[in-house]
């Protein structure tokens, strides 16, 4: 009975193996692609990817003819250079121009479908146009998904270190010192810097400001603070020289000394701006420097709001100009793709360049940074649905 029993609760636990790998099998996404749709993305994931190493290598000849002289006269390393500049460099303009490259891709692999008659041949097969497009969206959906984790958590991790290399050994101009900075740290707390060095983290003429009630309760003075950058948590600083007034109705306590260490909700970031900072937070961060900066009433924030949305609504990009490139070269036509290829690259360029202009216009003229943003994919998302009504059925 017992070696019964062992048996059958043997065969249970196989028939419920089986069922998991039923579910594994159902929840498989490669399940559902077909022998056309393998072929497709193979197609194209394939041609963005030679796109991206043809164009980004013919930028990095450029680049290095135009700063080659920058690195001799500055005495670049050869490590940094690679390691640290051009390292960095592929990735940033790789993702920055990711549209560009998605169009070049479907339009190059899709018009040369089109040239041998097998697009003719899949919609002859009886397979719908809108049966078609299921892989290109799925190739598009891929490639937005990994310019958004990109672009938002890894590329600007990178563009830190080649900002740190152009302000060794190519750019000397970067701004790394402010004076008379005077900010909001937390409500009812202000904070002023006579002077501040980015480079040693160092702020000099310190005061820290206490209201209650619009009455003064606390008045703290340095004549250095230094941030702790090597502190497992923020907003750690050293005060030397420090005075402490502490006032209670008519009485005033007073606390002075040489070094203490004090919790101040601010950071370098916060006391200089440098051109182009945005592009070096995460999105996290953009999100969370954002809201701080909200709380504090700052005004400053607007280049950071359109960075954050941009990452976002780039991503969307991939999208929209698959299907204006595959609406417009799925066609068989006489004489060549030529003229239908040339549109298409002023609508990719034309997208690029409408992206800055907005962004620059959410900067200087008060435009939302939200619709600044989203403006671009709005108008050519009308456009895509135009060339789709167009497209062969």
């Amino acid at each position: 009975m017992k070696q019964a029993f062992r048996k059958i609760g043997h065969w249970l636990r196989w028939l419920r193996w089986l069922k998991c790998l039923k579910a594994l099998k159902v929840l498989n996404p490669f399940r559902y692609l077909k022998r056309l749709d393998r072929y497709i993305i193979a197609k194209f994931i394939g041609t963005y990817i030679f796109s991206i190493i043809l164009i980004i290598s013919i930028s990095i000849v450029f680049d290095v003819n135009e700063n080659l002289a920058k690195f001799s006269t500055y005495n670049a390393p050869l490590k940094a250079i690679v390691f640290d500049y051009y390292a960095n460099f592929v990735p940033y303009f790789a993702n920055l121009f990711s549209p560009l490259f998605v169009f070049i891709a479907v339009i190059f692999f899709t018009s040369k479908l089109a040239g041998n008659s097998e697009i003719i041949a899949m919609l002859a097969a009886g397979v719908s146009f809108k049966r078609l497009l299921r892989p290109y969206m799925i190739s598009a959906a891929l490639i937005a998904v990994v310019n958004f984790y990109l672009g938002g958590y890894v590329i600007p991790k990178g563009n830190q270190v080649k900002m740190d290399f152009e302000t060794k050994y190519k750019n000397k101009d970067r701004n790394l010192s402010a004076n008379n900075v005077q900010l909001m740290v937390s409500p009812g707390v202000i904070a002023y810097l006579q002077q501040y060095d980015d480079v040693s983290k160092t702020g000099y003429g310190f005061s820290l400001d206490k209201f209650e009630n619009k009455k003064l309760v606390s008045h703290m003075t340095a004549s250095v603070i230094r941030y702790d950058s090597i502190s497992d948590s923020r907003y750690h600083w050293k005060a030397q020289s420090y005075k402490i007034r502490t006032l209670k109705g008519l009485r005033e306590e007073i606390q002075s000394g040489a070094v203490i260490d004090t919790l101040i909700q601010m950071e370098p970031m916060d006391l200089v701006f440098s051109k182009g900072q945005q592009e070096t937070l995460t999105s996290t961060e953009l999100h969370d420097y954002i809201s701080k900066q909200v709380e504090r009433g700052s005004v400053n924030v607007v280049q950071y709001e359109v960075e954050y949305h941009k990452r976002i609504a780039t991503s969307f990009a991939s999208f929209i100009l698959t299907l204006i490139g595959v609406s417009l070269s799925s066609r068989k036509r006489k004489g060549g793709m030529g003229m239908y290829l040339g549109i298409g690259l002023a609508l990719s360029f034309s997208y690029i360049l409408l992206q800055t202009i907005s962004a620059t216009f959410a900067i200087n003229a008060d435009t939302p940074a939200m619709l600044a943003a989203w403006i671009p994919n709005i108008l050519y998302a009308i456009i895509a649905y135009f060339c789709y009504r167009q497209a062969p059925n």
